[in-house]
């Protein structure tokens, strides 16, 4: 979920959360000494350059909240909304 995205000059910062639902969860998204999150933060700022085309803070954040998949209103905030249409 993006908690804040500000533009600056030459710029642009990011802060945002994963969800895990298990604090067993967010032990596998952190990774020993932050190094999964580390390199997912990697990927994905990269990624972001690439389509905006500007520099990149990213700031992620690991937080556990049990039965986020099935929380309605937090799913239509991050625009996941209408899961009738997906198949698990």
């Amino acid at each position: 979920m993006i908690e804040s995205f500000k533009e600056e000059e030459g710029l642009v910062r990011i802060e945002a959360t994963i969800f895990a639902e298990r604090e067993s969860q967010k032990g596998i998204l952190i990774g020993k000494g932050g190094a999964m999150l580390k390199e997912v933060g990697t990927a994905a700022r990269r990624q972001i350059e690439d389509f905006l085309g500007a520099k990149i803070f990213l700031g992620l954040f690991v937080k556990v909240r049990e039965g986020w998949r099935e929380d309605a209103a937090l799913l239509d905030e991050m625009g996941l909304g209408d899961r009738g249409n997906r198949t698990e």
